[in-house]
């Protein structure tokens, strides 16, 4: 979701309004598919997980992605011991309204500025290409890099737009594999995940 730059001005503003009310990360970007409701928890819960990690580690803060879609939290990144692994995800389930908590963080020692720089570009030659790509809905799609792994979250229309997806994924430079935890538009478990928010709601 943010680069380390960005993480540092993130951690300033939680820093800041740390004892106030929950945030609320909503842009048009965040609406997508989802619609302003799923927008809004998504949005709260993103921050509430990103207070947690700072809670309980900032090294961990700053080592470990978040992606939140309708409730599904991924996180990705790279720590140096599995225990570190295990209190990110323990910490996202602390979290109000998080139904999965996807695990892609990496247990290693693989990292430096070199890779750094790679995923970055990864992330903003998919961004580029999906966006470019008529055929696709970019707006419901997410990506992280780590390591040269690309992984995806979204929301997609049916198997042909998800495959255009993971084919330019491929077709990036530097991705050695790409994982998608991509769901479909119609998938039942978003209907029952909408329900929910609506009864909360009345």
């Amino acid at each position: 979701m943010k680069t380390k730059i960005a993480k540092f001005f993130y951690l300033i503003l939680v820093v800041v309004f740390l004892g106030s009310c929950a945030a609320v990360n909503v842009t048009s970007s965040s609406v997508k598919e989802k619609g302003i409701k799923e927008a809004m928890s998504d949005g709260m819960i993103d921050a509430a997980v990103n207070k947690e990690l700072i809670n309980h580690d900032i090294n961990m803060f700053l080592n470990v992605e978040i992606e939140v879609v309708e409730g599904r939290v991924l996180l990705t990144g790279s720590v140096k011991k599995a225990k570190y692994r295990m209190d990110a995800i323990k910490l996202a389930w602390k979290v109000l309204g998080v139904r999965e908590v996807i695990n892609e963080i990496e247990v290693t020692n693989k990292g430096g500025i070199i890779r750094y720089l790679n995923d970055v570009k990864i992330k903003t030659q998919i961004r580029y290409k999906i966006i470019a790509d008529k055929k696709i809905r970019s707006i419901n799609y997410n990506f992280e890099s780590v390591n040269g792994t690309l992984y995806v979250i979204g929301i997609a229309q049916n198997k042909k737009e998800l495959k255009r997806v993971v084919n330019h994924s491929n077709d990036i430079k530097g991705v050695i594999k790409v994982v998608s935890h991509v769901m479909m538009k119609d998938d039942p478990r978003r209907k029952k995940y909408q329900r929910k928010l609506q009864k909360k709601e009345d």
